[in-house]
This record gives C-alpha cells, structure tokens and sequence, in this order.
C-alpha cells in the first residue's frame, strides 16, 4: 500500500521504473524551463535543418551530427544565450556556423585515407594545403626547366632576368651594377620572359 501511494505520487511504476505522464512530459518540452532560454521541443524541431545545413558544409555526416550536438549542448547549458533579437533558426544557424568553422580549423591538418570510392560517403575526404608528391616532383621539373631557359638566354636578358627576378634585387642596385636605366632593365626583363615563354 505504501508502494501504490508512492508511486502515485512521484511516478514510480511497480517495477520501481519512473513513469511520467505523456502530457506532462509533453508540457515540459512546449515551456522553457527557467533557466532555458528556449523550448527543448522548439530546439529539436530546428535539428534537421540544422543538420542537413552541417552536412552541405562539413560534407560527413559523422562530423555534421558533432556539430550540431555541440550547437544543442551549448544552448542547454546555458553557453549561449537567445535574447529574442532574431528568429531562433537564424540564432541556431549562427552558432552552427561558429562551430562548423571550429571543426574545420581543427580537421585541416588531417587528410583522409579512405579511397572515396566507395560512394558512402561523398566528399569525406579534407582537403590538404600541402603539396603531394606528384606535385613537388612537378614543381620541380618546370623549375629546372626555368633554369635551364634562363642559362639559354644571352647574356644582357640573363644577367637583368637573374638579378631582378630571381634574386629579387631592387631596381636600382640591378640597374646601377649592370649602367643601364630603369626603362631598359624593364625591357630586358619583359624580352627574357618572353623568349622563356616561346
């Protein structure tokens, strides 16, 4: 008997469960507690679109879901306030962004290793700032290329071409060492690199 009224009174079921009535649990999701700024039940209704909005930026949806996570998170521990300013879809989509940007500041020096071919998963591979080999080795070809040009040209074009643009000496150190004017420093330099071009 005492079990019955104490389980009436704070919903506690006869398996010792806690059982709350759906329109109470309902009513509880429709009202901001006080210390919440918004409705939970409002908060969720905006996660698709959230969530969809994450994935056209972040492009896996593993990532797209921490982030909106983290969105719902900081509004429910009270990290971000809604003052009401904005609609909230718009103050939930700000937040987002601020975090979309934390994810891809922190996942920029990762590359991926999956080949991608697996159509799983589209655009899951991060960009890499760096140079891959194939383009180093690349690099490096068209820069013996250039340097075997510049040693190919005649003397004047070589000599101004070298000191001007390869060595980034300044204008006047190059046309006082080599007695030319500025002018004619100006046309060696454009006729080597056009000889280099042809």
């Amino acid at each position: 008997m005492i079990f019955r009224e104490a389980a009436a009174t704070f919903g506690i079921d006869s398996g010792g469960h806690r059982r709350f009535p759906l329109h109470a649990m309902l009513n509880a999701a429709a009202t901001p507690a006080p210390n919440l700024p918004v409705a939970i039940a409002e908060l969720v209704s905006h996660r698709p679109y959230l969530v969809r909005f994450a994935l056209r930026k972040l492009r896996d949806p593993a990532l797209a879901e921490d982030a909106v996570h983290d969105v719902i998170e900081a509004v429910l521990s009270g990290r971000a306030r809604f003052g009401g300013r904005a609609a909230l879809r718009s103050w939930l989509t700000a937040i987002l962004k601020h975090k979309i940007v934390d994810v891809l500041r922190r996942d920029a020096h990762h590359v991926s290793l999956d080949d991608g071919d697996d159509g799983e998963h589209p655009g899951r591979e991060i960009a890499c700032d760096r140079a891959g080999p194939e383009e180093i080795a690349a690099r490096r070809e068209e820069l013996a290329h250039a340097l075997a040009g510049i040693e190919r040209l005649p003397t004047t074009l070589r000599d101004a071409m070298v000191m001007r643009v390869v060595e980034e000496r300044p204008t006047a150190a190059v046309c006082a060492e080599l007695g030319i004017s500025e002018e004619n420093l100006f046309v060696r330099v454009h006729r080597a690199r056009r000889q280099l071009l042809s």
